[in-house]
């Protein structure tokens, strides 16, 4: 049996980062782990390619090679997965379906012959089981949560790995906590469901044989989500890895704001390589974190905790969101605020979108204010409900607070906010790639030369030069991702 494992296109958003990836002469930001762990799923016996659009076009002649096409993606992906449908349609090749896409809305995808649903590691060997009798079902689901440790190894074999500037791998699934507009407990529980430390650890084993060196995603929606197994267990034997193995990888993930209050993990996961996470910060009003049940941010300084993660070593990006019930009209200016003052460069502000099964969709599908599916970019200026505020104040208000946050003068000031509590690492110890020095360079006639506005990047060199010289590779990497927010916010 031939597969052709394809992943649809990603249009350009914040999180793409294509205009600043170009600067390291990478095609792509990471790669499809849900498809190469599907990959790891199959008969070993059989054929595997993998195409990803991000990387390289789909030829006729791959689609024709295929006895299958499976396909993958997320929301925003959708056109692209659609097209791909379409053309193996036309080309008279099966289609096999699945992913978070397909699984939150399998009514959407009339066209596909099978559906796959949920966790693979439960509902493809059905599949496989009823494709080998010769009569498979059309659509296929999970009964429950797969037990991911005996979740095989991803195929990066597959992948040409220099075509992306970072790797994906991940620890567990799951979160504990119950945000009322987040799929992730939907897809994948609130307990979190962890890897065997030996079977993560082979899993880095095999990417590093693989060749790859530098960043690595550890894509967790909630990293901490238990804190026991990592102090007692996997942060100590991924540090005694790490430093093993000569420290090849930097790593980022996803954590809740309430890692501020463990200093202990914090400590080890700096000491394991952990350089950036992302932490859901959303708002800070009061009112809407209690509305939207994001109680791990309620009760606390905020801005306190950003600022205690920077100073123990890591860099923090912030999600933010506008459009909750209880936001008043000077919501935009206090988001201005808190992001100017606490330092995230990497703040991503979202209107918010109701997710179609989420307890926020079911509470406005209650109130008759759905208006419409969601198009998984919440940063492309549209609204799928009604929200309690006036639709023109509201995105008035929001386009202003990400033109503020980002134009050249705020954001360079962010970045001088950012450094003067960030501190740097000792573990591991930094080390320069030709692609970093290249991509510096790069920033320099880009940024230094080519662009308008180029006095805010001069005077940030001259303040890294003067005052934190041992933070430039931090510093020049915020002004290249810089470049790439900006070039999204002009197109809101």
């Amino acid at each position: 049996m031939k597969i052709l494992l394809v992943y649809p296109k990603t249009p350009g958003t914040f999180w793409s980062l294509e205009n600043a990836i170009k600067f390291i002469k990478k095609k792509a930001l990471e790669p499809p782990l849900g498809l190469l762990t599907v990959a790891a799923l199959l008969p070993e016996e059989w054929e595997t390619r993998l195409v990803d659009l991000n990387v390289r076009s789909l030829e006729d002649e791959a689609i024709r090679w295929a006895d299958l096409v499976f396909l993958g993606g997320m929301s925003i992906q959708k056109s692209s997965f659609d097209r791909v449908v379409e053309r193996c349609r036309g080309l008279g090749v099966t289609v096999v379906a699945g992913g978070p896409m397909c699984t939150m809305e399998p009514d959407a995808f009339p066209d596909v012959d099978h559906l796959v649903l949920g966790e693979a590691e439960l509902s493809l060997p059905p599949f496989l089981r009823d494709l080998e009798e010769g009569h498979p079902n059309r659509v296929y689901t999970a009964p429950e949560f797969a037990d991911i440790t005996s979740t095989p190894r991803p195929r990066w074999d597959l992948l040409d790995v220099d075509a992306y500037a970072l790797m994906d791998i991940q620890y567990s699934r799951g979160c504990p906590y119950n945000c009322d507009f987040c799929t992730i407990t939907m897809l994948y529980g609130h307990r979190p469901r962890i890897k065997d430390t030996d079977q993560f650890l082979g899993e880095l084993d095999a990417l590093c044989d693989s060749g790859w060196r530098g960043a690595v995603f550890v894509v967790d929606d909630n990293f901490i989500g238990n804190r026991g197994r990592l102090k007692r267990d996997f942060l100590p034997a991924l540090i005694e890895w790490s430093e093993r193995r000569g420290h090849p990888f930097e790593f980022s993930t996803e954590v809740s704001i309430d890692l501020a209050d463990d200093p202990e993990l914090t400590a080890l996961m700096v000491r394991a390589g952990f350089k950036m996470v992302f932490v859901g910060i959303e708002t800070p009003d009061e009112g809407s974190l209690a509305e939207c049940g994001k109680r791990q941010n309620q009760g606390r300084d905020m801005m306190e905790s950003v600022k205690t993660l920077q100073r123990r070593g890591l860099v923090v990006a912030g999600g933010f969101i506008v459009g909750f019930d209880h936001d008043g009209p000077d919501i935009f200016e206090r988001m201005i605020r808190f992001i100017q003052n606490s330092g995230i460069c990497t703040a991503m502000v979202g209107l918010l979108n109701a997710p179609l099964g989420t307890k926020l969709f079911q509470r406005l599908s209650a109130e008759n204010r759905i208006l419409s599916s969601m198009s998984g970019d919440n940063m492309d200026g549209s609204l799928n409900f009604v929200p309690r505020m006036n639709p023109g104040l509201l995105l008035e208000g929001y386009r202003r607070v990400i033109r503020t946050i980002y134009s050249q003068g705020a954001y360079f000031e962010r970045i001088k906010t950012f450094l003067a509590e960030y501190t740097v690492p000792r573990f591991p110890p930094a080390r320069r790639t030709p692609a970093e020095i290249g991509a510096v360079l790069r920033a320099f006639w880009r940024l230094g030369v080519v662009e308008r506005g180029r006095r805010f990047f001069w005077r940030l060199v001259f303040h890294v030069l003067h005052k934190h010289p041992e933070k430039a590779g931090t510093a020049f990497r915020m002004a290249i991702y810089g470049f790439h927010y900006r070039k999204v916010i002009e197109r809101i």
